[in-house]
């Protein structure tokens, strides 16, 4: 899909999609994709924002907030869903001086009516589904059905987003707001936002007042992987949103993530992904 850069909503390039495809042409009349887009590291607040359309909205990354109407704020973490509907005012955006990362699609059709009276319910309501590499994965394919402009693979993208949104709405649950929960939402975050660099765990255990052992044991606790793992694995996800998102080079990707060695960069990548940089950018891009 086409990228745009606009510093007021992401200082990263943002790909956005819109339909123009002739809606006599789908076979799929029930639901219609008319936008869809990936804003990542988006800082923009929207204050009553109201919509024609229903989107759904998903955060993959960061945290902020969400309010509909007169409703209690509520708060979004990352791999939480929220709507945005005709006839409402909304509140919603990263806390102030955050970023999350979005994926939205802004939908129309009666299916959309049929989700809300069976198993989309309280729409109002933020829902947690997490954050599964799966759900990344099928919202590149749907991308890529999207950007063909091919009237059946439009079809199929809208088929493809049923899907998806239907396997998140099984997974939804209360998000963990007890106070150790978010101590270690907030030092995954402090992590995350080392991608860019060489990352010193001294001075991250340092800001949270914790050793660097329980830094070590807090990590592996909560991701399953080992404090340096998990880092490399948080620049391999950055370096994917690069490669489609941006025109650099591996070189350049792998500068910018802190490794000095373009090659070792690629080994990680291609271990974490079995496909090698380039391979990634040919395949999804």
């Amino acid at each position: 899909m086409p990228t745009y850069m606009d510093n007021m909503i992401s200082p990263l390039p943002m790909r956005l999609y819109d339909n123009v495809i002739d809606v006599k042409k789908l076979r799929v009349q029930s639901l219609l994709i008319r936008n869809a887009g990936h804003l990542p590291g988006r800082i923009q607040q929207r204050a009553d924002a109201s919509f024609g359309y229903w989107a759904f909205v998903y955060v993959g990354a960061g945290r902020g907030y969400y309010q509909a109407g007169s409703g209690a704020r509520q708060s979004v973490e990352a791999g939480s869903m929220f709507c945005l509907y005709p006839g409402e005012v909304f509140q919603y955006g990263p806390e102030e001086g955050g970023f999350w990362d979005e994926y939205y699609f802004t939908l129309e059709g009666e299916r959309v009516r049929e989700w809300l009276s069976s198993w989309y319910e309280q729409p109002e309501s933020v829902k947690f589904a997490g954050t599964d590499e799966s759900f990344f994965s099928k919202i590149e394919l749907i991308f890529g059905l999207l950007e063909s402009a091919v009237p059946a693979n439009l079809d199929r993208a809208a088929l493809a987003l049923e899907s998806l949104l239907f396997d998140m709405s099984l997974r939804f649950r209360e998000p963990d707001t007890s106070s150790r929960s978010i101590f270690v939402h907030r030092l995954l975050d402090d992590l995350a936002g080392t991608v860019y660099g060489k990352p010193n765990g001294g001075e991250i255990a340092a800001r949270h007042h914790i050793s660097v052992p329980t830094l070590r044991r807090i990590v592996h606790e909560y991701t399953g992987y080992p404090l340096g793992e998990f880092v490399h694995r948080l620049k391999v996800a950055e370096a994917k949103k690069l490669l489609l998102n941006t025109d650099k080079t591996v070189m350049e990707i792998a500068g910018l993530l802190g490794y000095s060695d373009m090659f070792y960069f690629s080994r990680l990548f291609k271990k974490f992904t079995d496909a090698a940089p380039t391979t990634y950018r040919s395949r999804m891009g």
